[in-house]
C-alpha cells in the first residue's frame, strides 16, 4: 500500500493544481484531476443557453478533445454495460432521438433514460448549479441529433442514418469534402463524444468542463451517495469503501488497472478470501487521489517504452534529478565554450565539482524539506491488467546521494553526435544510450526496455552492472569496423563508463588520464594498441582515411592479444620507417609500456578483460591532446617534441 500512501500525499501536497492545465512536451494539455473525475476525448462541442436552448455546436479538431469529466465509480470503469457519465457523454446517452437515425441499441439497456435520471437527481440536490440544469432542460427535449444535422456537425446518408463512414457518394449527396467530423473520428458517427458549454451573460468562462464550480458540484452531490464504509488499508481509517478503480491511468485509450477484482465465481478468492475486501480496501478517496495524481505525474514528466511507463519524482517538490539521464542533465554542456582552459572539463576532479553543483540546487530546494523520492516503472502483459514491476521510495537525501555516487563511479568520456555536429565532455552515460551501445541501434524496443529496468538497482541501490551488459558493451566497443566512426566513438566512450564503473574498487574509479602506475595485463595491451593506433595514423596522409591495422584487429586482439600483437607489430614497421625519426617518441613509448609486461605469462593468448578499452582510451587521448598543445604552440609535428 505504500505507492497508494506516496501518491495520496503527492495529490494533498499538489492540491493548488486541481484543474490548473499546463502542456508537456508533446505539447499536450494535462492537469491534476478533481476527485470524482476522469479524462474523456471529445469529438462534439455543444453551446446551449442558460435556459437550455441551443445556441451552436461545433466538431473538435484532433488535440483540443481532452476533457475533464465527472465520473461514479460505475461510469469510469464501464466496459460492456451502458453505465452513463453524470454530463458529457457519447451521443447513444444524451441523444433522446438516437434511435431515430442509429440502427436500434440492445432493448435491455436504456442510457438515455437512465443519463436523464441521474442528471435529473444531481440537479434537484442541493449541491446543483444553474448550469448544469440548462444541459437538463436541453437533453430532455430529445432533438440532439436533429440540431447538430441542421448544424452540418453530423451528416446523413441516403437512407436518413448517421453516416458511418464517408464516401463518394455521399460527398456527391451532399456537395461537400470529407466534413471535420470524419476527420476527428476513427470510427462511425454514432460514437462520437459530446461535452457542453453554457453561455452565460457577464461570465467569461464558459466551458463546464473548465468550471471549477461545476467540479465541486458534482463532488459534493457523489460524496452523499457513498455510503458504503470499511476499514481503509491505506489510511486506517473506516471510510466509503472503492468498490471499483480508476482505467485510463497512462492515457485517455488505457484500459489498463493496477487494482482490479472482479472474478467473483472463479478461483479468485478461493482457499484465502471471501471477497475482495478481504484482500485489500480501499477508500474511494485514496483511490481516486492516488490514482488522479499517478496520470497527472505521467502526463508531466515521465517517459514510456513500449508501454512500459517510467515515473520519477518527489512527494513535496515534484522536480528530482532523472536517475535515467546522462550527466550533462545536471549542467549546460554550452558553458565549456567559454571556458579559457577547456581541457579541465576532462578531469575527474571538475566534473565532480560540476555534478556536485548541479545537484546543490535540488538539495538546497526549501520546499522539500523531508521529501521523498518515489521511483515506478509500470506495464501492462494484457489490456485489462497493469504492473508495477519496480518500485522505490527513499528520502531525497539518500536518492540524491545514490545519483552523485553513479555519475562519479560511471563517468567517462562521452561522444555524441546531433544534427552534424559533435560534443564530446565528461558524462556518465544515459540508461537509454547504454541499450543501444550494448546491442546496437535496431535494438528492438523490448530489449531498451528491459535494460533500463536492469540498470535501476546498479543506479539506485549501488548494485553490480548485469555481467552480460558489461560484456555486450566490451564486444560491441571491441568491432570497430562493424560501425561508423563516430557510432565507434560513442560506443566506446559508453563501453569505458560502464567498465570503469565495474573494474574499479573506489567510489570514483578510474581517470581519463593515463595510469602509468597501473600494470594490469589488459590495461597496458590496451594502452600498446592505442599508440600503434596512433602512430600508423600520423604515417598515413590526410586524405586516407581508412582504418588502421590497430582498428581492424582489435576484436582479435581483445580476444588473443599475443598472437595479433605479433600482427600488428608486423604490419606497423613500414609506418614506423616511413616516419623515421618522427616516431622516435612513439617507439619509446612502445617499448616503455612493453617492459611492464612480463614476456613469458603476459604475452600469451589469454582474452583481455575490459580493462583494456580503458588503457586504449586514456593512452590515445593523451596522445592527442599533447598534438593539440603542440600545434597550438605553432611548433613542428614533430614527436620528438612530446619528449619534452
Amino acid at each position: 500500500m505504500t505507492w497508494l500512501t506516496k501518491l495520496s500525499e503527492t495529490y494533498d501536497n499538489h492540491s493548488k493544481s486541481v484543474g490548473i492545465f499546463e502542456k508537456n512536451h508533446f505539447d499536450r494539455e494535462y492537469t491534476l484531476l478533481p476527485v470524482s473525475h476522469t479524462t474523456q476525448t471529445a469529438h462534439i462541442e455543444i453551446y446551449l443557453n442558460l435556459d437550455g436552448s441551443f445556441s451552436r455546436a461545433r466538431p473538435l479538431e484532433k488535440g483540443e478533445g481532452s476533457t475533464i469529466i465527472p465520473c461514479t465509480e460505475a461510469s469510469a470503469s464501464r466496459t460492456s454495460a451502458p453505465v452513463p457519465y453524470p454530463l458529457h457523454d457519447k451521443l447513444m446517452y444524451v441523444a433522446g432521438d438516437y434511435g431515430q437515425f442509429c440502427p436500434p441499441t440492445n432493448e435491455k439497456f436504456t442510457p438515455y433514460e437512465d443519463y436523464l435520471k441521474h442528471l435529473q437527481e444531481w440537479c434537484s440536490s442541493p449541491f446543483a448549479v444553474p448550469v448544469i440544469q440548462s444541459v437538463y432542460n436541453y437533453v430532455r427535449q430529445g432533438t440532439m441529433i436533429a440540431d447538430l444535422v441542421r448544424e452540418k456537425v453530423l451528416w446523413l446518408d441516403a437512407e436518413g442514418q448517421l453516416a458511418e463512414k464517408w464516401t463518394p457518394e455521399l460527398a456527391e449527396l451532399h456537395g461537400v469534402d470529407r466534413p471535420d467530423i470524419f476527420k476527428a473520428l476513427a470510427s462511425g458517427q454514432n460514437a462520437a463524444f459530446v461535452r457542453f458549454a453554457v453561455e452565460v451573460p457577464g461570465v467569461a468562462e464558459q466551458r463546464l468542463w473548465r468550471m471549477p464550480e461545476v467540479q465541486q458540484s458534482f463532488i459534493r452531490f457523489y460524496d452523499t451517495k457513498l455510503q458504503d464504509t470499511e476499514l481503509c488499508y491505506v489510511t486506517g481509517k473506516l471510510l466509503p469503501y472503492a468498490d471499483k478503480h480508476a482505467s485510463r491511468i497512462r492515457n485517455s485509450g488505457d484500459k489498463t488497472k493496477l487494482i482490479s477484482a472482479n472474478d467473483s465465481s472463479g478461483f479468485t478468492y478461493r482457499g484465502r478470501f471471501l471477497s475482495s475486501r478481504d484482500a485489500a480496501a480501499v477508500s474511494y478517496e485514496v483511490s481516486q487521489k492516488a490514482h488522479n495524481a499517478l496520470k497527472w505525474l505521467i502526463d508531466r514528466q515521465a517517459f514510456a517504452i513500449d508501454g512500459k511507463t517510467f515515473v520519477v519524482w518527489g512527494t513535496k517538490s515534484l522536480d528530482v534529478p532523472d536517475p535515467y539521464a546522462d550527466s550533462s542533465d545536471f549542467y549546460d554542456d554550452d558553458d565549456d565554450e567559454e571556458e579559457d582552459e577547456p581541457e579541465l572539463a576532462y578531469t575527474h576532479a571538475a566534473f565532480a565539482e560540476r555534478v556536485r553543483l548541479g545537484l546543490s540546487g535540488y538539495r538546497h530546494d526549501t520546499d522539500a524539506d523531508h521529501s521523498d523520492v518515489v521511483i515506478m516503472v509500470l506495464d501492462a502483459a494484457t489490456p485489462g491488467r497493469m504492473s508495477i514491476n519496480y518500485y522505490r521510495d527513499m528520502e531525497k537525501e539518500h536518492f540524491l546521494q545514490r545519483i552523485e555516487a553513479w555519475h562519479l563511479s560511471c563517468c567517462w568520456l562521452q561522444y555524441y553526435r546531433k544534427d552534424g555536429k559533435t560534443a564530446v565532455f565528461m558524462s556518465a552515460p544515459a540508461t537509454r544510450d547504454i541499450a543501444f551501445a550494448a546491442y546496437g541501434p535496431r535494438a528492438s524496443e523490448k530489449v531498451v526496455k528491459g535494460l533500463i529496468e536492469r540498470m535501476l538497482p546498479c543506479i539506485l541501490d549501488g548494485a553490480r552492472i548485469p555481467s552480460d551488459i558489461v560484456r555486450s558493451l566490451i564486444a560491441r566497443a571491441s568491432n570497430p569496423v562493424g560501425m561508423e566512426p563516430w557510432e565507434w566513438e560513442k560506443t566506446l566512450g559508453i563501453a569505458c563508463a560502464i567498465v570503469n564503473r565495474s573494474y574499479s574498487n573506489s567510489k570514483e574509479g578510474f581517470e581519463v588520464a593515463v595510469n602509468k602506475d597501473l600494470k594490469d595485463r589488459s590495461y597496458l595491451f590496451g594502452r600498446m594498441l592505442a599508440v600503434a593506433d596512433v602512430l600508423e595514423r600520423r604515417a598515413l596522409s590526410k586524405e586516407e582515411r581508412r582504418a588502421t591495422n590497430a582498428i581492424r584487429y582489435m576484436n582479435a586482439f581483445a580476444q588473443k592479444p599475443g598472437r595479433t600483437w605479433m600482427v600488428i607489430q608486423s604490419a606497423l614497421q613500414p609506418y614506423q620507417a616511413k616516419l623515421g625519426v618522427k616516431a622516435s617518441y612513439l617507439n619509446g613509448l612502445l617499448d616503455e609500456i612493453g617492459a611492464q609486461l612480463d614476456p613469458e605469462k603476459d604475452y600469451s593468448d589469454q582474452s583481455l578483460s575490459g580493462l583494456y578499452l580503458l588503457g586504449f582510451y586514456s593512452q590515445r587521448h593523451e596522445l592527442y591532446q599533447k598534438r593539440k598543445q603542440l600545434d597550438g604552440e605553432g611548433k613542428e609535428e614533430d614527436d620528438a617534441d612530446l619528449d619534452d
